[in-house]
């Protein structure tokens, strides 16, 4: 089994946010396409970041969950790696379902509904679901889990790059602190950012430690001055008074 430098068993992942998309894009709210929304330019800018700030990072493995934001936020960062892996895909990764949204008439309104699907606010109960319809957060975080163990058990690789979305990763950093779904609240997942997982492994591959190494880390502005919003409000950034159209 490969190992981080220095260690016996030891495996670390690169645990990123898509950069910043725009969900209330004409074609978007015409379409509902959500899952295949683009980067914006911001977004790309962000993920350039992140690619700069780990260019002398060898990554071995490269995932992402396939989603467009995903993709292409990976690729511009391993176009930063001088010899950088193939990148997967494992849909295992995707966002949270979101279920049936009911009509807004403003962006606050819609804030105000997404803030309960992915911050903690609609899953501390077992089976609580914000959004009717939406994907459970407790079936959402075992999916993940289960991609992220399955990753671990390969042995050809000790540092991974992991590209998923606000939802997911609110999941998998609830998980690696012990907590389950009812921590989600409590981490914040600014657009492009990098969380630093660190894995002590078994001989046969599962799990003996999980250490978060970092959380949230934003190479575009390390120290988030002038973020006072939350990732969310950050996406929705507009009059909250304008209506949607």
């Amino acid at each position: 089994m490969m190992a981080l430098p220095g260690t016996q068993a030891r495996k670390r992942i690169y645990l990123m946010r898509h950069g910043h998309v725009d969900y209330l894009a004409k074609h978007v709210v015409a379409t509902g396409g959500v899952n295949v929304v683009p980067l914006t330019n911001r977004g790309r800018l962000q993920a350039e970041a992140a690619g700069a700030a780990l260019a002398h990072v060898k990554f071995d493995r490269a995932v992402c969950s396939g989603y467009p934001r995903t993709h292409q936020t990976a690729s511009y960062v391993l176009a930063a790696q001088e010899h950088p892996p193939a990148l997967e895909i494992d849909e295992g990764l995707v966002e949270r379902g979101n279920g049936k949204f009911p009509k807004v008439n403003s962006r606050a309104e819609l804030v105000e509904l997404m803030r309960g699907q992915f911050s903690g606010e609609g899953v501390t109960q077992p089976g609580d679901r914000a959004i009717e319809g939406a994907e459970p957060a407790e079936a959402a975080q075992v999916r993940a889990v289960k991609s992220i163990r399955r990753l671990l058990r390969e042995a050809n690789w000790h540092t991974a790059l992991v590209v998923a979305h606000e939802g997911i990763n609110r999941l998998l950093l609830s998980w690696a602190c012990g907590a389950g779904p009812n921590a989600t609240g409590a981490f914040e997942q600014d657009t492009g950012c990098i969380n630093v997982l660190d894995f002590d492994l078994r001989a046969d591959g599962e799990i003996e430690r999980t250490m978060i190494k970092s959380v949230n880390l934003t190479p575009y502005n390390w120290l988030k001055h002038g973020m006072n919003l939350t990732s969310l409000e950050a996406l929705f950034e507009r009059d909250p008074s304008e209506e949607l159209r």
